[in-house]
C-alpha cells in the first residue's frame, strides 16, 4: 500500500510545487523507494489540450495519449517514471465524470452535491494504482484559499482521514518575502497560509519555504512555533542556478529525511545521489558553448517550449557543452531577411505550433538552414514547414502549403503537401476523424511506432530501425508528394509501420537536417538525453568549430 504525500501551495502561485515534488520523488528513488507523481488541477477545462500556450505553457503528452500539465514533464525528467493518463486530473474531468454518472442513473436518484459525490470522485482518482508503488506524490494545483481548489483540499483531507494513521502526510510550499528596506525575511504570509490550510482541516507536516535569502535560525524557529511543525521539517528552498540542482539542494536541506521522519521510517536507507552529482558535474564543467536559435510562435512565454528547452540542455550534457538557446519570433522573418538574425548560430530548431501565424517565417528559417548547411531540427509543425520549403524551392511547387492554413482562412490557396489527417491505425483498430469533430482530445495523441530507413541519418542517430515516440498533431505530410520530394533530396527516412504516415524527413546532402512529426523532447531526461537532441547538439558543437 502506497504512502501518500500531498503537496499544496500558499501565498502566491508559481513557487515551484511541481519542481519540489519532482525533486522529492528523485530523492526517494535515490533511497531505493518506488514512486509515482500525480497532478490535480482545479481549472474547469477537461484537460489543457485546448488552452493557448500563453495561458498554460506547453501541453505534456503521455505515452497513452493524455494531454496534461507541464509539471508532469518535470516528474518524468526527474524520476524517469513514464506518466500515464491516470496521473493527471482537473475539476473539469471530475465534474464531467460525475455528471455522466448522474445521467446514467448511477447515483440512484440522490441529490448530487460537492460533498460527497465530487470529493468521492477525486478520492477514487487518488486511489488508482495505490498498490503499485512505495510512495504516491500528489500535487494540488493553485494555492490554498482558491475557491476552485476547495473540493480538492476537502478530498485529500477525507482521504488522509480514511487511511490508517501514518499513511498520508501533507507538505506545504510557501514564500518568505524579503523586505529590503528593513533587511528582513517576513514569516507572516507563511503563518497566514498555514492558518488557512488548518482552517479546512489540514495540518502540514513539512513546510518548504521559498526565499531569495538564507533563512536565519531565529526565523526557522518562529515558523516552526507558529505553524506547529517540527523545526527540522521547515525546509529552506533558495533560488538555484539550474533546476537540476534541486535534488541535491533539497537533500542538503533535509527534505527527504523530514518526509521519512513524518512517516516514522527509521532507520532510512542511505541515498545514492551519484546520478545527480554526475548531472551537476556535466552542467558545471561544460567544455564549450553552442548557440541554438529557436524560431517559434510562442517565444514571449518560454514555458510554451519547456520540454524543448530542457531537452537542449540534456543534449548539452551528453556532449559536455553549454547550450545557449535564444528565442526568435518567427513573425520577424515575414518582414525581414533572416540572415542578420540567424548568422552566428550553430544550429536552428523550429518547434511545433498551431495556425498560420508565423509559418512563413519558419519556412524561411528552414531555407536558411538548408542553404547554409547549418544543423536543423524541425519538430511537428517544424517538420511540415521544412517539407513545404523543399516543395516550393526544390520541387517547383510554388504554392505548396498546408490544409490547416486553408481551413483557417476559409478558402483554398495552397497545394496541400500537408493535409488534414482523417484516419490512422492505433494499436489494432482504425481511428477516424472529420473536420467538424470537437477540438479536445481528437488529435493523433500518444506513442506510435515508426520504422526507419536503413542507412539513414535517423537510423544512425537512434542506433536502430524501430522507434516509439509521442505525437500531438492533426495534420500530416502527404505521401503522394514523396517521390517528387525525394527526387530533390528530401528523404522520407521514417514511416509508420503501414507505410502511410511520414514520421521523419532528412536532407540527403546536408550535414544534419532532420524533421520529425513527433515530439522527441517529451522523452528526454538529464540522465538519459534523447538521442536526437544529443546528436543535434553534437552537430552544433562540430559546426561551432567551423564558424
Amino acid at each position: 500500500m502506497a504512502r501518500y504525500v500531498f503537496i499544496t501551495g500558499g501565498v502566491v502561485s508559481s513557487l515551484g510545487k511541481g519542481l519540489a515534488s519532482a525533486a522529492l520523488g528523485a530523492l526517494l528513488q535515490a533511497r531505493g523507494f518506488s514512486v509515482r507523481l500525480r497532478k490535480l488541477d482545479p481549472y474547469l477545462n477537461v484537460d489543457p489540450g485546448t488552452m493557448s500556450p500563453f495561458e498554460h505553457g506547453e501541453v505534456f503528452v503521455t505515452d497513452d495519449g493524455a494531454e496534461t500539465d507541464l509539471d508532469l514533464g518535470h516528474y518524468e525528467r526527474f524520476t524517469g517514471v513514464a506518466a500515464r493518463r491516470t496521473d493527471s486530473v482537473s475539476s473539469g474531468r471530475i465534474y464531467s465524470n460525475v455528471l455522466e454518472k448522474e445521467r446514467r442513473g448511477d447515483y440512484l436518484g440522490k441529490t448530487i452535491q460537492v460533498i460527497p459525490h465530487v470529493t468521492n470522485e477525486i478520492k477514487d482518482f487518488l486511489a488508482v494504482g495505490e498498490d503499485e508503488v512505495d510512495f504516491m506524490l500528489c500535487e494540488i494545483g493553485g494555492t490554498v484559499g482558491d475557491i476552485e481548489g476547495l473540493p480538492f483540499f476537502e478530498a485529500i483531507r477525507q482521504f488522509a482521514q480514511e487511511k490508517p494513521r501514518g499513511q498520508c502526510i501533507f507538505m506545504h510550499l510557501t514564500l518568505l518575502p524579503y523586505v529590503s528596506a528593513s533587511g528582513e525575511l517576513k514569516t507572516k504570509p507563511t503563518q497566514h497560509s498555514v492558518k488557512e490550510l488548518r482552517s479546512i482541516g489540514i495540518a502540514p507536516d513539512v513546510l518548504v519555504c521559498r526565499s531569495e535569502h538564507p533563512i536565519p535560525e531565529k526565523e526557522r524557529e518562529k515558523i516552526a512555533l507558529f505553524c506547529n511543525v517540527r523545526k527540522d521539517a521547515v525546509i529552506a528552498a533558495p533560488d538555484l542556478k539550474t533546476i537540476y540542482e534541486a535534488p541535491l539542494a533539497y537533500h542538503r536541506e533535509g527534505l527527504d529525511q523530514a518526509v521519512l521522519d513524518a512517516f516514522a521510517i527509521s532507520p532510512a536507507p542511505r541515498p545514492d545521489l551519484s546520478r545527480w552529482e554526475d548531472v551537476m558535474d556535466r552542467l558545471e564543467n561544460a567544455e564549450g558553448l553552442v548557440r541554438v536559435a529557436i524560431v517559434g510562435k510562442y517565444t514571449q512565454l518560454e514555458d510554451a517550449y519547456k520540454s524543448i528547452a530542457e531537452a537542449l540542455t540534456h543534449g548539452g550534457m551528453a556532449n559536455r557543452v553549454r547550450v545557449k538557446a535564444e528565442w526568435i519570433d518567427a513573425e520577424i522573418f515575414e518582414r525581414e531577411d533572416p540572415s542578420p538574425w540567424l548568422q552566428g548560430f550553430h544550429a536552428i530548431l523550429v518547434p511545433g505550433g498551431f495556425g498560420e501565424r508565423g509559418t512563413e517565417g519558419k519556412i524561411k528559417a528552414a531555407q536558411f538552414a538548408r542553404e547554409r548547411g547549418i544543423p536543423y531540427l524541425g519538430i511537428c509543425l517544424g517538420m511540415q514547414m521544412a517539407v513545404i520549403e523543399a516543395a516550393r524551392n526544390l520541387a517547383g511547387l510554388k504554392d505548396a502549403g498546408s490544409e490547416e492554413f486553408d481551413h483557417e482562412a476559409g478558402k483554398k490557396r495552397f497545394t496541400p503537401v500537408v493535409y488534414h489527417l482523417k484516419e490512422w491505425i492505433q494499436g489494432n483498430h482504425k481511428v477516424a476523424r472529420k473536420l467538424g469533430d470537437d477540438k479536445g482530445g481528437t488529435m493523433r495523441l500518444g506513442a506510435y511506432t515508426a520504422q526507419l530507413a536503413e542507412g539513414s541519418l535517423a537510423a544512425k542517430v537512434y542506433g536502430g530501425r524501430t522507434i516509439e515516440e509521442r505525437h500531438r498533431h492533426r495534420y500530416e505530410v502527404d505521401i503522394r508528394y514523396r517521390d517528387q520530394l525525394e527526387g530533390c533530396g528530401l528523404v522520407f527516412s521514417g514511416m509508420s509501420p503501414d507505410g502511410r504516415l511520414p514520421e521523419i524527413v532528412e536532407h540527403r546532402d546536408h550535414p544534419w537536417f532532420i524533421g520529425v512529426q513527433f515530439h522527441p523532447e517529451l522523452k528526454s531526461k538529464p540522465f538519459e538525453p534523447h538521442p536526437l537532441f544529443a546528436d543535434f547538439i553534437r552537430a552544433a558543437r562540430d559546426n561551432s568549430r567551423l564558424v
